[in-house]
């Protein structure tokens, strides 16, 4: 399996930006998939994540009410639309996909990173002020 992460770029504070995760080598469309992100010198944190049926989301509080997640099955392809965006949001963003199909599980499990087996290579966001 294959993640490909794409739509990072480098924008002013309270623009917005889309990025895309891609998925290759096999369907991810029965798996929890999510967000995490990475800033220089900092741990990968959770930021957003979205169950098998699409029916639930979560957010990390800091993003919450800017950042919104969603998938698209058809295409195998998971977004993360990004508004509002602050000069914090700067980070490398990656995209991360449950090997198990159909499952679903508390919030706590679907913000930490053990939970997730595949990942993809990240996508750079600079957020300027």
């Amino acid at each position: 399996v294959q993640l490909q992460a794409s739509g990072g770029g480098e924008v002013q504070a309270g623009a917005s930006l889309r990025l895309a995760c891609a998925a290759s080598g096999q369907t991810l469309s029965s798996n929890v998939m999510g967000w995490f992100r990475q800033a220089p010198g900092k741990e990968r944190e959770f930021v957003a994540a979205i169950s098998w049926s699409g029916s639930i989301t979560y957010y990390a509080e800091s993003v919450k009410g800017r950042f919104t997640i969603s998938r698209d099955d058809a295409k195998d392809t998971v977004y993360l639309q990004m508004d509002s965006l602050k000069p914090e949001d700067t980070a490398v963003y990656f995209c991360a996909a449950d090997k198990r199909r159909r499952t679903t599980y508390s919030e706590y499990y679907y913000k930490t990173r053990s939970l997730y087996d595949y990942w993809g290579q990240g996508t750079l966001v600079t957020v300027s002020s």
